[in-house]
């Protein structure tokens, strides 16, 4: 939650992230898991330091704890899920306003491709772009 947090602060309402539900985001994981969704975990001294998820052709998400943001661990884990997916190339969808990711996605070698989306998620509205790149 920490890492959802502190990624969207300033970008989505405070009391929506205040009221984020660690076992309703698990228990989200654990759907989206068992519905063939892969999860690649990133350690630092033995503790969980972030994830990241896909699934064919998309990468869903990657999160690192924000102590930690700087030090490549999402750069490592981006890179492992790149080598897994599958296909001609990939997308990925991000928050409309968040250029840290956007920026780190574009390092990547993402770029948006002009396709954009409204999702709500617990009465939020979320606008979101589309990014894609060829895989390896």
């Amino acid at each position: 939650m920490a890492s959802w947090r502190a990624a969207y602060a300033g970008l989505l309402p405070e009391g929506f992230l205040a009221g984020l539900s660690a076992s309703e985001r698990a228990a989200e994981w654990a759907r989206r898991i068992g519905d063939g969704a892969a999860v690649l975990v990133v350690e630092d001294n033995g503790v969980v330091a972030g994830f990241a998820a896909s699934g064919p052709g998309q990468l869903y998400a990657l999160y690192v704890v924000p102590h930690l943001w700087g030090r490549g661990l999402g750069r490592a884990l981006h890179d492992r899920v790149v080598e897994e997916l599958s296909g001609d190339g990939a997308v990925l969808w991000v928050l409309a306003t968040n250029e840290r990711a956007k920026a780190f996605y574009a390092r990547q070698g993402w770029q948006p491709d002009g396709t954009t989306a409204t999702e709500t998620l617990d009465g939020v509205t979320l606008e979101v772009v589309r990014f894609r790149r060829s895989l390896p």
